[in-house]
């Protein structure tokens, strides 16, 4: 559906520019937009914006349906699962709760918020989020909307925060998020948060406010001190590698991710390079 980021006033209008250089050197497609082109495509927004900026090529992912297809697609090249849960990690193995032990070459962890459970020296805390899905109403906002002042909330590694973002969905729901919180692994949801949260969003889209939420639930993000995940081996155990500390873009860079693995395990070159994600760097 293309996503709008949304520029409050000049400063984040300015922002907006740079993210579209750096985007138009990847050869992404983006489109700065005044802010008549801006209410043009998104009339809900409030009035007063700066404008945005509109990468035409985004789309979203659902997370359980594409963990199902990659699952799937695993199990046919003749990946076997397992229900028992993990007890502990062994070098070059794993003990399930269930006394089992599995050895292996090569040990994956990319358990998420959960991974450091496994693994306490890890530097990866739990964030919490709160999200609200609507009932359907189609044609509501046609692009994902996202403030520009989501990236300073998104990367905070401190304190809680909200930012504006919704998403259209094909039912015609609304998606509305989001929220961050650290110190915290209690799932239940927080009306406080969820007030605020929902409260921020309405000073972008008033006719929010009308809108029946239908559903509201939370998650734990893995997160990590420097915002970057941890791809690569462990630095101490051997045959283990990390796949986690992706935040909430697990599901969107899980392929990239299995790249940056498989390259380092067979000694090969990468499409990007990936010694940044490396975890030793907590280390050296």
């Amino acid at each position: 559906c293309g996503t709008i980021w949304v520029a409050a006033d000049e400063e984040e209008m300015d922002a907006a520019r740079d993210k579209a250089q750096t985007l138009s050197a990847y050869g992404i497609v983006c489109e700065l937009l005044s802010p008549a082109a801006l209410y043009a495509r998104e009339p809900q927004l409030r009035a007063g914006l700066a404008g945005g900026l509109l990468v035409k090529g985004d789309g979203l992912v659902y997370p359980p349906k594409s963990a199902r297809i990659l699952l799937d697609r695993a199990m046919r090249r003749g990946a076997v699962t397992t229900r028992a849960a993990v007890a502990a990690i062994e070098d070059h193995g794993v003990l399930l709760a269930d006394g089992t032990r599995h050895q292996a070459q090569h040990i994956v962890l990319a358990a998420g918020s959960r991974s450091s459970a496994l693994l306490p020296e890890l530097p990866v805390q739990p964030k919490k989020g709160h999200i609200a899905i609507t009932d359907r109403y189609p044609g509501f906002v046609r692009h994902q909307l996202v403030e520009l002042g989501y990236i300073k909330s998104a990367h905070a590694a401190s304190g809680d925060s909200v930012a504006f973002n919704l998403q259209p969905r094909p039912t015609g729901q609304v998606l509305i998020g989001s929220s961050r919180q650290f110190d915290t692994v209690d799932t239940a949801v927080e009306p406080a948060m969820l007030q605020r949260m929902l409260r921020h969003a309405t000073t972008f889209t008033p006719a929010l406010a009308q809108l029946n939420i239908l559903r509201c639930w939370t998650g734990l993000r893995a997160a990590t001190p420097d915002g970057l995940p941890l791809i690569g081996p462990h630095h101490a155990r051997r045959g283990l590698w990390l796949a986690t500390g992706h935040e909430g873009l697990g599901i969107t860079t899980s392929l990239a991710t299995a790249q940056l693995l498989a390259g380092q395990m067979q000694g090969e070159s990468t499409p990007i390079p990936f010694q940044p994600y490396l975890p030793r760097r907590f280390h050296d």
